[in-house]
């Protein structure tokens, strides 16, 4: 029997997506455009984020796997940044939400309330994927994030199986990232390697040399060009500060609570940014350098994202509490500041250091193409 001819409407059922713009009525006719308008945003915003968590599972699902083959690579990186792209198109959508005026919006925003963008289940799955942990959230208000994602009696609903389903997928991206991380080798030398944990600290040392004396010519002429003694003393401070924040993240110090077993792998973790960052001209290091960035990258359009959601409510709502009992803006904007996953990533940028004042590689030999192992 031969099969039916396929037509794009079909193949894409636009007839039944067509179908669900009509929020809580029985027919799209009974709302405004602008109305229409915000559902339709918001389910396309829903789609977006559907494409970002394949994404992200699959390059997840790379870098858990306990070899990555160097050539599998190329392949997370066109992921991240197709993912970087999908946010950037959310991103985008905000300035067709501010041609609402405040009173188009509010002339239909009691029919959301409870009801909350906080509930966007999705949304908090690529929080979960990402990294970001219970302990860092910030409260919506008296109730958990899991709560308000249930149903108005207590009840589980679609949103809270489907973020607890999340949960349970382990590990993260940034688990996966640091264990992929610890493993690279430093110098040549492997976790496994003997007395790989002095070659790492002798390569943080070299490093961190090297790092004082930039901080010294920088110092200099700072202190030479200041106008007063205070602003030489205040100077002065100031680089000893950066000198000594060096040491402490290289060698995991500022992590409070830790053991020695936490802060030896949390310091290789750190070495290894910035090793991969600081040689990224050998070849092996090459595609490692270009997943850094683009893990930078990625954050950075999703903190992109919460910033311009923040001011697109401002805009049309000002700061008043949220349909869903949340501080609104107050509660965006400090997402927009304290949900950063990636810290390490960030972090290691503050030590970079030009490359004609990099410490000497031993056997650069190693990260050329033949006979390079696998991260």
């Amino acid at each position: 029997m031969a099969a039916k001819p396929t037509t794009y409407w079909d193949y894409i059922q636009v007839e039944q997506l067509l179908a669900l713009q009509k929020g809580l009525g029985e027919h799209e006719d009974e709302q405004t455009n602008d109305e229409v308008m915000f559902i339709t945003i918001h389910q396309i915003d829903e789609l977006w984020f559907k494409l970002a968590l394949r994404e992200l599972v699959s390059i997840r699902n790379l870098f858990a796997a306990q070899h990555v083959a160097e050539q599998s690579l190329s392949s997370a990186v066109r992921g991240l940044r197709r993912t970087v792209l999908l946010f950037k198109q959310i991103t985008t959508h905000f300035e067709l939400m501010e041609t609402l005026t405040t009173r188009d919006y509010l002339a239909f925003r009691d029919k959301l309330a409870p009801a909350s963008g906080f509930q966007s289940a999705q949304l908090r799955e690529i929080e979960i994927l990402m990294g970001l942990e219970a302990s860092e959230r910030i409260p919506l208000g008296h109730e958990s994030y899991l709560r308000a994602l249930q149903n108005a009696d207590g009840s589980d609903s679609p949103a809270s199986r489907r973020v607890r389903a999340r949960l349970e997928d382990q590990p993260s991206l940034r688990a996966a990232l640091d264990d992929w991380l610890h493993r690279t080798p430093i110098h040549g030398s492997l976790p496994d390697d003997p007395n790989d944990a002095e070659h790492v600290r002798e390569t943080i040392e070299a490093f961190l040399q090297a790092h004082v004396q930039e901080i010294d010519r920088g110092r200099k002429q700072a202190i030479t060009d200041a106008m007063t003694d205070k602003d030489r003393e205040r100077l002065d401070a100031r680089y000893e500060r950066e000198i000594a924040s060096a040491r402490a993240f290289l060698l995991a110090n500022d992590l409070e609570d830790a053991s020695d077993e936490q802060r030896r792998r949390r310091s290789r973790i750190r070495a290894s940014l910035l090793f991969i960052e600081s040689y990224r001209e050998l070849p092996l290091l090459a595609w490692p350098r270009e997943i850094l960035d683009s893990i930078v990258a990625l954050e950075q359009s999703f903190l992109v994202f919460r910033q311009r959601h923040a001011r697109m409510v401002e805009r049309v709502i000002g700061r008043r509490t949220g349909t869903g009992g949340s501080a609104g803006v107050e509660y965006l904007d400090q997402t927009a500041l304290q949900y950063r996953v990636f810290r390490d990533v960030w972090a290691v940028r503050t030590l970079l250091l030009r490359e004609s004042a990099l410490p000497k590689l031993g056997d650069a030999t190693y990260y050329g193409f033949a006979g390079g192992r696998d991260g």
